[in-house]
This record gives C-alpha cells, sequence and structure tokens, in this order.
C-alpha cells in the first residue's frame, strides 16, 4: 500500500462526507470499504487520517460529523482514567471489595479487571504513558478534540503508594501528553544545561503549561485516612486539583461492619483540610452496604447536604453489588445479605437526585462491572436512566450541575439564548468556611453555563494561603474549545464567561476584606490565569488584590 493511495483513499472519503453523499456510520463503513477495495489498500481509513486530509475549515466540518460519543468531551474537557498497578490497600479488605492483587483478578483493588478502565490499563501493563498516549489517539479517532486533558488517577489508595511511585505515575502521564504532537521540548530542556536525560517533575510540568495538550486537572482517587496533610501537599506538588474519597457511608456503625477501617471523624477531618487547600472534593457513596436499608441510606444522602461538615462538590452513587470471591459474597450465599434489585437502586437513586443542591454534580451511577460478574445488586447498566424516568413519574427533577450543563442539554436538542443568560451566586457553609458558588445561568430553561467556587476557608495550613480567600474551581461547559481558538456558534467556551466569573469572584473577596486570591490550577491552565494577572505563588496562582 502506498502512503499517497492510502491519502487519496482518504481524501476521496472526506469529500463524499463533504458532499452529503454519506449521513450516517453505516453509510460511512460501506464507503470506506468500497474507496478500500478502489485503491487495494490492506486496512480501512481511520478516522483521524481522514480528518487530517482537509483544511481547517473542512476539519473543523467533518469533525462534528465524524464524533462518536459526543459525551465525552461534551462538558469541555477531555476526561482520561489511568490505573495504578495492583496493590493492596493498608487497611486490609472491606466487605464488598472484588479485587486487589491477592484477589484470583490480581486487579487494582476493589476493581474486578473487566471493568473498561481496568482493561485498557492491562493490556497496557499499567504503563501510564502508554495509557495516556492510547486514549489520546483512541479519542482523537473518533473526533475529538484532545488538547485540554482533566486526567483521573485510578485504582485504589494512591496515597499509600511510595512517593517515588507517585512521582514517576504522574510525571509519566504529562510526559504522555507532552511528547503526543512531538518531543521537541525535551530537546529544549536538555540544551538549558541539563546533563542527563532525566528530566524533573517542575520541568515536565512547565513544558505543559504552553504544550499542544494541556492537562487542566488531576483528579486522584484516595481513602478519608489517606487525606492528611501531607498527602494533601505531596497531590499538590503532583498537580493535583481534585481528590475523590472513598466515603461509602456517614454513619460509623456501618462503617465499621464492611471493616472499612475509618470512620466518620476522617472523613470530617479530610474533606476540611482538602476544602482549605482549595481542592475539589469528590464523594464515593456505596447505598445499602450491610446493615442499611432504603430508608437509612436516603436520610444519610440528605445528611450529606444538610450537614455543614460534608457537601461534597462531586458525587458518585455505588450501589452495593455481590461479587465472587467477597466477604459479602459469603454473607449473600448464606442468607445473611440481601441485595437491592434493580427497582429499588432505581427509586432509591430517583429520591437521591431529589434532594441534590445546585453546586454539586452526580458524576456517576453505578460501576462498570459486567452483568455476568454480577451475583446479585443492580444489572442494568442503564441505572441513571431508570432513576430520571422514576424522578420525572413523581413530578421531580434533578438540578445537580451535570443535569442542567450547556452541554448534556444541547445534546437534547435543547436550544439557549445568550440574552437569558444572568450571573447568579448561592451562599452556603461547609467545614468552617464560606463557600459561594457564582454561575453564569439561563435560569428560565435551569441551564448552566459556567461556574466558578469561590471559598473563605476556616484555617488552612499552606504557607501560600494564609490570609487569602480561594478559588476551587471554574469551569465553562459545552463542547471544547481548543486553546487559542475561538468559540462558534454553537459553543461556550471562550466568549469570555470564566473571565467574568473570576472577576467577580475577586470583588466578593476584595469586600470581604482579602488583599489576595488563590487559584488551585490545573498544570496547563496557568498560562491562562497569567492573562488574568495571576502569577505562580507556591504551587497556586494567585493576585494581589486592590481595595
Amino acid at each position: 500500500m502506498k502512503e499517497t493511495d492510502y491519502k487519496r483513499a482518504c481524501r476521496n472519503i472526506l469529500e463524499k462526507v463533504l458532499a452529503g453523499e454519506i449521513k450516517n456510520e453505516d453509510q460511512l463503513n460501506k464507503v470506506k470499504k468500497d474507496v478500500s477495495k478502489l485503491y487495494h489498500l490492506a486496512s480501512l481509513p481511520r478516522n483521524g487520517d481522514i480528518i487530517m486530509q482537509g483544511t481547517p475549515e473542512e476539519q473543523a466540518v467533518i469533525k462534528e460529523f465524524l464524533r462518536r460519543k459526543p459525551v465525552r468531551t461534551i462538558s469541555g474537557v477531555a476526561v482520561i482514567a489511568v490505573m495504578t498497578s495492583p496493590a493492596p490497600c493498608p487497611h486490609g479488605v472491606c466487605l464488598p471489595c472484588p479485587g486487589g492483587p491477592n484477589s484470583a483478578f490480581k486487579s487494582p483493588q476493589s476493581y474486578m479487571g473487566r471493568e473498561p478502565a481496568a482493561m485498557r490499563a492491562i493490556q497496557h501493563e499499567f504503563d501510564p504513558y502508554t495509557q495516556v498516549q492510547s486514549r489520546l489517539s483512541q479519542l482523537k479517532e473518533i473526533g475529538h478534540d484532545v488538547e485540554k486533558v482533566e486526567l483521573i488517577v485510578m485504582g485504589g489508595t494512591f496515597s499509600a503508594r511510595s512517593l517515588d511511585y507517585q512521582e514517576w505515575f504522574s510525571k509519566r502521564c504529562l510526559e504522555a501528553m507532552n511528547d503526543f504532537t512531538g518531543t521537541e521540548w525535551r530537546e529544549n530542556v536538555w540544551q538549558i544545561g541539563k546533563a542527563s536525560p532525566y528530566i524533573p517533575l517542575e520541568e515536565v510540568q512547565k513544558a505543559n503549561e504552553v504544550a499542544d495538550i494541556r492537562n487542566v486537572g488531576i483528579t486522584f482517587e484516595t481513602r478519608p485516612d489517606w487525606a492528611a496533610k501531607e498527602h494533601v501537599d505531596e497531590f499538590l506538588r503532583l498537580g493535583g486539583t481534585k481528590v475523590e474519597l472513598g466515603v461509602q457511608s456517614v454513619y460509623d456503625f456501618i462503617l465499621t461492619r464492611m471493616q472499612r477501617g475509618h470512620g466518620v471523624a476522617e472523613i470530617i477531618k479530610a474533606n476540611r483540610v482538602l476544602r482549605d487547600s482549595a481542592f475539589k472534593v469528590g464523594f464515593h457513596m456505596m447505598p445499602h452496604l450491610p446493615g442499611a436499608d432504603s430508608e437509612l441510606d436516603l436520610r444519610g444522602f440528605k445528611r450529606l447536604f444538610e450537614d455543614p461538615r460534608f457537601r461534597p462538590d462531586y458525587l458518585k452513587i455505588y450501589p452495593t453489588l455481590v461479587t465472587e470471591g467477597t466477604a459479602l459474597y459469603r454473607m449473600w450465599e448464606a442468607g445473611e445479605y440481601q441485595a437491592l434489585s434493580d427497582e429499588e437502586a432505581a427509586e432509591l437513586v430517583a429520591d437521591i437526585k431529589a434532594v441534590l443542591p445546585k453546586w454539586v454534580r452526580l458524576q456517576r451511577i453505578q460501576r462498570d462491572i459486567p452483568a455476568h460478574q454480577i451475583f446479585a445488586g443492580v444489572r442494568k447498566s442503564n441505572l441513571r436512566q431508570l432513576a430520571e424516568e422514576k424522578l420525572r413519574e413523581k413530578g421531580g427533577k434533578c438540578r445537580c450541575i451535570r443535569c442542567r450543563e450547556v452541554g448534556h442539554n444541547s445534546l437534547k436538542g435543547r436550544r439557549i439564548n445568550e440574552k437569558d443568560i444572568e450571573l447568579t451566586m448561592e451562599t452556603y457553609e461547609a467545614c468552617n468556611g464560606t463557600e459561594y458558588f457564582i454561575a453564569f445561568e439561563d435560569l428560565s430553561a435551569d441551564v448552566l453555563i459556567g461556574f466558578t467556587r469561590l471559598r473563605f476557608p476556616a484555617a488552612p495550613h499552606r504557607r501560600e494561603l494564609q490570609d487569602s480567600a480561594l478559588i476551587r474551581e471554574l469551569h465553562v461547559y459545552g463542547s471544547m474549545v481548543p486553546v487559542g481558538k475561538g468559540a462558534k456558534q454553537k459553543e461556550w467556551q471562550h466568549r469570555g464567561y470564566g473571565k467574568e466569573l473570576i472577576e467577580h469572584a475577586e470583588i466578593i473577596a476584595s469586600e470581604a476584606g482579602y488583599e489576595k486570591l488563590a487559584i488551585i490550577s490545573g498544570i496547563g491552565a496557568r498560562e491562562y490565569y497569567r492573562k488574568l494577572g495571576y502569577n505562580l505563588d507556591g504551587l497556586y496562582m494567585a493576585k494581589t488584590l486592590r481595595g
């Protein structure tokens, strides 16, 4: 197969798409086969290669057509999940936990090895570099822009791994982004006096600040008892912006019974330290653990948002599942435990969604475990949809961020008029501090364009944050607009909403007497904040406020 023939084939397909001769994926696949025969190709042309044969104007059109699973980047970033190598949890094993290096699956703790992220990790032998590069290629292949990457580090208690492993893993993920479009940055680092090919973490991060593929945030998963000040400091050094805590329950007796190894006190402490360090905080919750029922679980979720010691920014709900080889499996086999049915789980999740405040984002409902590995519990893969249907039947509506964000609403065909968008603010107490959820919304349509989280902290331990107000998050939703590009008609990023949100937060902080505002910034977002007058102060972007 000649390279010129392959390029001609790709161009042929591109022109048919632009001419309107191809209207769906089935037609596209048929044309690919026909064109491959015509040019005697050994394999079908890849979407990414077809895109590359177009002019910039043509690429913009064809990307819209070729993009599969638009939800992957509809929230404004390309989310890439990577998994650490199998290692035991420091406390032992919880009752429902199926995985770990000593399990039959030889998988990361709490995973069974058949989840999509786990299978990708196993395929790459848990190498962070190739996991990231492969996922970037996959997303680009199906038409997604990948210039803004939100990295999620999964696979157990990350902060319990050795410091060397934590740094190596995080650095290799960033190197994979930096290398994706070329390795010239490495040569630039070596030319300024580096004696060996080894590049320190700080230099890798600095290169990512201006890379083609920029890391706009890193999420680390860990346990509440492994999110103390020293762990939080390390998360910051590695570029972390968000931590997801395996909370599971807000009842001590449930945590004790599931052999969790920590109590509610550790959850409260971790939440406070993270927030006062400007992190976004997510909670993983497990309804229907041994000793709980739906009534108790619903009270627990209401407590999450009524009690200011909790109030997470993000939420994942994982109804308890019975899987082979666990202590819970033995209880279930002996008739000592009964799991939720699909119907019961949908009913409970619907009731939970009804009480969610507008400043929390319900990220995920249920695990990615294949149905054939589940002996009891939710087997249907569309639990979110079932819960939403039940909530509508009851006349209710979920007001969480995900349900209201403009990207997901645009996928449903809802039109938003920019003239109807207004600035709103909601204030609430959390962890002895004050939170301001400042947003641009279309109130009539109940659609969220973007928001920022401003916090007046209680007792930050970081030197940089003394006498400073904090911005814990800035997010403008909708399809991702690449760095340096302007927004098109149906795109909401790069229209100035982020700048206005920051300016409003500055006014509120200044009027409250703060002389400084510090932002926890993704490494690749630092250049954006520099344009707004912020500079690197330790591990934060900071600005002196004028009274």
